[in-house]
């Protein structure tokens, strides 16, 4: 037999980030991944000889900055760098508009659009930075309860920007601030990404915020790439984890987490092989922990009912290709290496074109014209492909788990014809370009990761299920209803992306308890 003081389920980013906590602070600790890699959705994997995709999350700069320090990550490899420019929007109009790492040159392409726009811009970033100044407090300890986060907002224009960041749209918020179509259509990409939802629906206003938390090398507000893609965080962590001590295997499936008189006993693996331990911490998602993993009995009914009630709702579509050149967009001509090929390049003309690709998919329908997030990562990282290719990664939305009509494994083709179409659309080359690709489907997401519905997030990151409502209200704290055992991935505080907050903040949770005595046989 067996025995850890501390068992983690999945050997996900945030699985392998509250290992190499635990690990530090002195308990016996073994990750447990079912598949033959680390990472979970934060890999990068050899698809095609000598190509490497990030073939799930696909960029850096929410890996949080104290997770980074505490465990010394760039000793064990980690590096990330922003992109420069961040942004490249093509417009049917031929135009296009490009947003930098540098204010003023982002003033000045505004101003091309709206002098009035340039002027608001500030104003815009402020009232963000504000807002987030005070969400990022948040991130690195449990949520306050719902009724405490309200009473921040009190007095009459406290009340006014609770409404407007809690409530309202995305759309309806940029029409405060901005009047030309491309600057909102710019600003609105990150809004619904991974989520059921329109730029128009309600309560998509805070997603616009979301950008703001990125950082990487002290540059606040800047996505980035990782070195050797995004498997480069997982092997890093891993490489922090068994450092400090702790045990990782990889192609060890958990079947079962063993309980005894209300407390965890340890884990039963797919072999049978018992693992004896005071604690487990499962990065698996919530509802696949409590109704997959554990006896019906050992946890209350009436919890297990919130649990079942939970929402997670996938809607993206991954396109992971190999080109034989780079896109040559007709508002930029050239295949040559250009500032627009370096950062993330959107297809999303307007807000009403997002709002459109969601219409198709309320129905069941995969989107007509799709939003697209592209990134060449092998242009800024050279190692992921053979001179001469390119390696492009295409995030695209909306594409919902459950169709109205046929299946994703009768579909899956035809999802990548119209993401690659839509794309040819502003770049015609890509249709010849391709030479290889995949394409992931949520229902491949949620067969070989694990993700509930291909949810991305793990559970839906919508206003119902945020702060202290996640997973489920009373249990937002990390520790569950069975005493010595917790949640330490996406699906719980604070949500999705490739931040090690939940992995971080869970085992601080466990250290907290261990001092305490508590879960001590």
């Amino acid at each position: 037999m067996v025995a850890f003081d501390a068992v983690v389920i999945g050997g996900g980013h945030n699985g392998l980030a509250a290992a190499a906590y635990l690990a530090k602070a002195g308990l016996s600790t073994i990750v447990l991944e079912r598949r033959p890699v680390v990472g979970g959705a934060s890999v990068t994997e050899e698809v095609y000889p000598g190509v490497r995709f990030s073939r799930l999350a696909y960029s850096a700069g929410l890996l949080r900055p104290e997770v980074i320090r505490d465990l010394d990550l760039p000793r064990f490899g980690y590096e990330a760098y922003p992109f420069d420019p961040q942004f490249f929007l093509p417009f049917p109009n031929g135009d296009s508009i490009l947003f930098w790492n540098d204010n003023d040159r982002n003033l000045k392409e505004i101003a091309r659009y709206s002098k009035k726009d340039a002027e608001a811009y500030p104003r815009y970033v402020e009232f963000w930075t504000e807002v987030m100044e005070l969400i990022e407090a948040m991130v690195l300890a449990p949520p306050p309860p719902l009724p405490d986060l309200l009473a921040m907002f009190q007095g009459p224009e406290a009340e006014e920007l609770a409404k407007r960041i809690l409530l309202q749209s995305a759309a309806d918020l940029l029409d405060e601030f901005f009047e030309s179509e491309e600057v909102k259509a710019t600003l609105v990409t990150a809004t619904t990404i991974g989520l059921p939802a329109g730029p128009k629906t309600p309560g998509t206003a805070l997603m616009l915020g979301h950008m703001l938390l990125h950082e990487i090398n002290g540059v606040k507000q800047t996505f980035g790439y990782a070195k050797g893609g995004m498997g480069g965080v997982a092997f890093a962590l891993q490489r922090a984890a068994e450092h400090f001590g702790a045990v990782v295997r990889t192609s060890t499936g958990v079947r079962r987490i063993l309980t005894d008189a209300g407390r965890v006993a340890g884990v039963e693996l797919s072999d049978g092989t018992r693992i004896d331990a005071r604690f487990v911490l499962s990065s698996v998602d919530v509802k696949t922990t409590f109704l997959g993993m554990l006896e019906p009995d050992a946890v209350d009914p009436a919890f297990l009912a919130r649990v079942r009630a939970i929402k997670a709702s996938g809607v993206v579509t991954k396109v992971n290709c190999v080109l034989t050149e780079l896109p040559d967009f007709t508002c930029r001509p050239g295949r040559t290496l250009q500032p627009h090929h370096k950062g993330y390049i959107d297809i999303c003309p307007s807000v009403d074109y997002l709002e459109k690709a969601w219409d198709d998919a309320k129905w069941g329908r995969p989107s007509e014209a799709p939003f697209l997030d592209c990134v060449l990562h092998s242009v800024t990282d050279p190692s992921l492909c053979p001179p001469g290719k390119f390696t492009l990664s295409i995030y695209s939305q909306y594409f919902p788990y459950r169709l109205s009509e046929g299946t994703w494994d009768g579909r899956r083709e035809e999802a990548g014809d119209a993401v690659l179409e839509t794309l040819s659309e502003f770049a015609p080359n890509v249709r010849r370009a391709v030479e290889r690709r995949e394409v992931i489907t949520p229902l491949d997401m949620e067969r070989e990761w694990g993700l509930p519905e291909g949810c991305i997030y793990q559970t839906d990151m919508t206003p119902n299920q945020l702060f202290s409502l996640r997973p489920v209200p009373g249990w937002s704290g990390y520790r569950m209803p069975i005493e010595g055992l917790y949640i330490c991935g996406s699906s719980v505080h604070p949500g999705g992306g490739v931040t090690g907050a939940p992995g971080r903040n869970a085992a601080m949770t466990v250290l907290e308890d261990a001092k305490r005595g508590r879960t001590i046989k």
